[in-house]
């Protein structure tokens, strides 16, 4: 629809509104991603610069961009932008946002289990007035959780099975000493709350974090870690008993051959909150 038709049907001129600077932080399979559909074009939405432990490397993955996009220290990488995507590894989320918080920037964030082991990021940014989303992943029903919620849940079973070597390179798998190898049946190698399923692998649980921060809490979601030889995909099944609904989920994510611990799904829910930021019409809570 142009903008003279607009004008006839409703009497008024469309809103103009300003094109938001978008920074990622983490410039692997997902930053890449990412930055890939905003230089395509987002409306409202450009990107300016990305940061990544190898500046080197990001800049030769940035040649192929359409346009000019800086690659900086991490602690630059809110200079220049309004909004701050955050997809770098657990290990430097403080460093990813610490600097977006101070200058009261919007961060959109994957890191599930980092915001369960830094609680006080939230507290900083209410006071800073910076506003902090956590994209959904590749949680299926975050609508559902969060309306559910409102209400009474009275409990959130989380069951994953997932290919034994998917496992491989778990620090948590060999402090156990589990031989993965060895697993030739469905094996339960762990049971407990989202925030000990978060301590334990917190590059590979952001989705039951994610569930938890959407629901009842990291303490009282329950998570069981199956690694089964039989399944070729993360196998994800959520179960919820609420007072308004009862309602199951399953989520197999389709790999992303470049990182085997993330599917493109996860990418592609940065994107669509990215368009919210900007966007007239929205679909969903």
């Amino acid at each position: 629809m142009t903008n003279s038709v607009l004008e006839l049907m409703t009497g008024s001129t469309p809103r103009t509104r300003r094109t938001l600077g978008v920074a990622i932080a983490g410039f692997g399979s997902i930053g890449r991603l990412v930055g890939r559909h905003l230089d395509e074009g987002l409306q409202g939405l450009r990107l300016v610069s990305v940061s990544a432990a190898n500046l080197d490397r990001a800049r030769e993955n940035l040649k192929v961009f359409r346009t000019r996009v800086d690659a900086v220290p991490l602690d630059q990488i809110a200079d220049t932008a309004d909004v701050i995507v955050d997809c770098a590894v657990p290990e430097v989320f403080r460093n990813a946002v610490t600097p977006a918080i101070e200058r009261a920037r919007t961060i959109v964030t994957v890191n599930a289990t980092s915001l369960l082991e830094h609680p006080d990021i939230i507290e900083r940014a209410e006071r800073t007035g910076a506003r902090v989303i956590l994209a959904s992943g590749s949680v299926l029903g975050f609508d559902a959780l969060r309306a559910a919620n409102v209400g009474v849940i009275n409990s959130v079973l989380m069951v994953t099975r997932k290919p034994p070597l998917s496992l491989a390179r778990s620090p948590w798998i060999r402090e156990q000493r589990i031989d993965l190898r060895g697993i030739v049946q469905p094996t339960k190698i762990f049971e407990g709350s989202a925030r000990e399923a978060a301590r334990a692998f917190p590059d590979k649980f952001n989705i039951v974090a994610a569930v938890a921060l959407a629901s009842i809490g990291p303490d009282r979601v329950r998570i069981e870690i199956w690694l089964d030889p039989a399944v070729e995909r993360n196998v994800h099944r959520i179960s919820v008993d609420a007072d308004s609904t009862r309602f199951e989920m399953e989520i197999q994510n389709v790999p992303n051959p470049r990182h085997e611990g993330t599917g493109p799904l996860t990418a592609y829910s940065v994107i669509a909150a990215l368009k919210d930021l900007t966007a007239t019409f929205r679909v969903g809570t």
